[in-house]
């Protein structure tokens, strides 16, 4: 199953160094865990779209609400409601258990919209000096590519030669609480973090560390938003990370498998006393909660009330990270992550992460490395105990080849 087509080699000697172009395959079809590339070599998917595919490819209840919304209603402009609108919003709401809903296009657009949120929150209801702001964030984060984002990020490719910046942000080490609180000061707005930093490696946080962020934010009276971007929405095997800490955000900013995969779909979610203060005609998207978003974004609604998938996330899960451990000190040095969804490190002294994702490639499985000597795991969640047995058989392969 090997894809080395001189096609294939242009498209990596243009595109390899692109962060967002993880592997020289040109994809023609897809369907659950599996896709198809233009010369009908098929592969098990271990990206799963950056955790936008939870449900897989192409799942037949995601297909069928966007086709049925096809043929009744597109778009609406900002001046009129929709029929799907008050519906997505009342059950994302229910599902989420918060109190209001603000919609938007993608990650990006939601974690910009949180933080003009947390800032105008402060300043109107906290009392925070006029364009005196500051949210506390981490070190190695990743929440999207505007110049306000990438304006407190510490990843060059992501941050060099795009200023000037915007100013306001804090940074301090991830994980550590008694940081966020010697940087706490009347100013702060908001500590804005993932969950579990996906971008960095799959990063997961020290045991009680989001419980004592928590308590530092209502000492202070500071919000925390949280980003469950990649770890929201079973992912992880609770419908957000944070609930593997019974620890509560104020904001949640959601995206990717909100969409399924179909239709670029996101959100922030959260407290009505702090998403109110936007009032009407103070924030919005031209696309934002139009019909075919939201009605497939009733349908996710729909597929995670059950916790099926929180279930298959939980249980799969286990099974993938016992695979992978037993991988350490033969060619892995370290196995991170929650449910379905695991960083690895590959050993400097055997192979590349670059090595080993091109391995197995040409083995038929897509995995992204990051950072160099991390492999990115995250399987669609409709993924079989089997299908993740033959893709860790693989990874062996392409880690003794």
């Amino acid at each position: 199953m090997n894809s080395n087509s001189s096609s294939y080699i242009k498209l990596d000697e243009e595109w390899g160094a692109h962060n967002y172009h993880p592997l020289p395959v040109v994809i023609a079809e897809a369907e659950g865990a599996w896709v198809t590339d233009v010369d009908g070599n098929r592969y098990l998917d271990f990206l799963s779209g950056y955790s936008a595919l939870n449900f897989g490819h192409r799942h037949p209840a995601l297909i069928a609400a966007a086709r049925e919304q096809l043929d009744r209603l597109t778009l609406t402009s900002r001046a009129f409601h929709n029929d799907q609108f008050g519906a997505f919003c009342r059950e994302l709401a229910e599902l989420t258990g918060t109190e209001m809903v603000l919609t938007m296009n993608t990650g990006a657009e939601a974690v910009e919209s949180a933080i003009k949120v947390a800032r105008k929150w402060a300043y109107e209801v906290k009392g925070v000096a006029f364009d005196s702001a500051e949210i506390i964030v981490a070190a190695g984060n990743f929440h999207g590519r505007t110049t306000t984002i990438v304006s407190f990020s510490d990843d060059p490719a992501a941050h060099d030669n795009y200023g000037p910046f915007t100013p306001g942000f804090i940074t301090v080490p991830y994980g550590d609480a008694a940081a966020i609180r010697a940087a706490i000061t009347p100013n702060t707005a908001a500590v804005l973090m993932e969950s579990i930093q996906g971008e960095s490696g799959v990063i997961v946080p020290p045991e009680g560390f989001f419980a004592e962020v928590r308590r530092i934010c209502d000492d202070n009276n500071v919000l925390l938003v949280a980003d469950e971007i990649q770890s929201g929405l079973a992912r992880t095997g609770k419908l957000f990370a944070l609930d593997h800490d019974n620890v509560r955000a104020d904001l949640y900013t959601l995206g990717k498998a909100l969409g399924g995969g179909i239709i670029p779909v996101s959100a922030v979610v959260g407290r009505a006393d702090v998403l109110g203060v936007l009032k009407p005609g103070q924030h919005g998207s031209t696309f934002g909660g139009y019909p075919v978003a939201c009605a497939v974004g009733r349908a996710v609604v729909e597929l995670l009330q059950t916790g099926e998938f929180q279930e298959r996330s939980e249980e799969l899960g286990k099974h993938l990270h016992s695979r992978l451990e037993d991988l350490i000190g033969h060619g892995i040095e370290a196995v991170r992550g929650r449910g379905l969804w695991a960083g690895v490190d590959i050993d400097p002294a055997a192979k590349t992460g670059r090595e080993v994702s091109m391995a197995l490639r040409d083995r038929g499985v897509l995995c992204k490395e990051t950072h160099e000597r991390t492999l990115r795991i995250a399987p669609p969640l409709v993924i079989t105990r089997e299908e993740i047995d033959s893709a860790i058989d693989s990874l062996v392969e392409a880690l003794e080849a």
